[in-house]
């Protein structure tokens, strides 16, 4: 197996190329227009899948332009759908769960906690850890789902994306979490390459269940190292804001956003890529492509200019230090 600590550039991937568009537009409007690049199979039952996170947590993508995306596009009738969390605090409970979302704006729309009544258990085609994941029981009531995600570090798997929105948010609080954070009696004894294939592996249940209807958006905002569920507590945010990402390929999407971030300066990227190395998150993206889940090779689309095709050097030139906005 490759060093799963090093960054492997484009031009030495491998296999065909999937689209990812690409905007610095970080506003309602710049998301209504990455999200409707890739919307075409979002039909029947959608669920929206989104860190909706810890209360008063100040990176998560805004509730408001959550609500506008949903008012102003075919959303208008989807559901925001989460889980419980593993870890004790504001959402390991359905109630604490609900309060929280209330505090962080979320209850202009339905909310449906997936795993409050149970939970549902769908096949890993191919796994090496598992044969079936465990996941919040209403899940498979949908018929599409919109993985909406936060890009940023995380302190266990080096960066959260698309992958690790699905494959740890889908998965149930008390079985489906556990099977793949516990270890021989810790509660988080598993990590670096065993825990990017695990997280994957979840991923991969999900999106076999939903075939064709799954569709991502990447929001590079905001990116502390820190995921949302360390809500105030997270590590200050000093790598810049970059613009959102959207792709119908989960693989291609979250390699263009790790592509994006190695693309800036050692002074802007330097914490966020010292978070992805030393946690071994490059492994998510290598044991996504062997899975079959889609291509680290991409075509980047310039959505404000013209839709010409650009580098990932090219889309984060001339990004600002980062100053926090709300």
């Amino acid at each position: 197996m490759a060093d799963t600590t090093k960054y492997v550039p484009i031009e030495e991937r491998s296999g065909n190329e999937s689209i990812v568009y690409f905007t610095r537009d970080l506003s309602p409007e710049g998301l209504k227009k990455a999200y409707e690049k890739v919307n075409a199979n979002m039909c029947g039952k959608v669920a929206i899948k989104l860190h909706t996170g810890e209360k008063n947590g100040p990176n998560i993508v805004p509730s408001s332009w959550v609500k506008k995306l949903m008012e102003t596009t075919d959303l208008k009738d989807a559901t925001i759908v989460e889980t419980n969390t593993f870890y004790e605090g504001d959402r390991d409970t359905t109630e604490k769960h609900l309060e929280t979302l209330k505090v962080n704006g979320w209850d202009f729309c339905p909310v449906d906690i997936m795993d409050d009544k149970g939970t549902v258990n769908l096949p890993v085609e191919g796994g090496k850890w598992f044969k079936e994941m465990s996941h919040g029981k209403t899940m498979t009531e949908y018929d599409s789902l919109f993985a909406l995600t936060h890009f940023k570090g995380h302190v266990m798997g080096g960066f959260g994306g698309a992958n690790k929105n699905i494959g740890i948010g889908c998965a149930d609080g008390k079985i489906g979490k556990k099977w793949i954070h516990e270890k021989d009696g810790d509660m988080w004894g598993v990590n670096e390459d065993e825990l990017m294939e695990k997280i994957t592996e979840s991923t991969k249940a999900t999106i076999d269940f939903f075939g064709k209807n799954v569709t991502y958006v990447n929001v590079m905002r905001n990116m502390s190292v820190s995921c949302d569920c360390e809500g105030t507590a997270a590590a200050p945010v000093v790598t810049p804001n970059v613009g959102i990402l959207a792709s119908t390929d989960i693989c291609a999407i979250d390699h263009a956003c790790v592509d994006l971030v190695y693309a800036m300066c050692d002074e802007d990227h330097h914490d966020l890529v010292e978070r992805i190395e030393t946690r071994h998150g490059h492994r998510q993206l290598s044991y996504m492509y062997e899975m079959g889940m889609g291509n680290s090779k991409y075509i980047l689309i310039d959505l404000d200019n013209d839709e010409a095709r650009i580098t990932p050097e090219k889309a984060v030139e001339g990004v600002v230090p980062f100053k926090l906005v709300k």
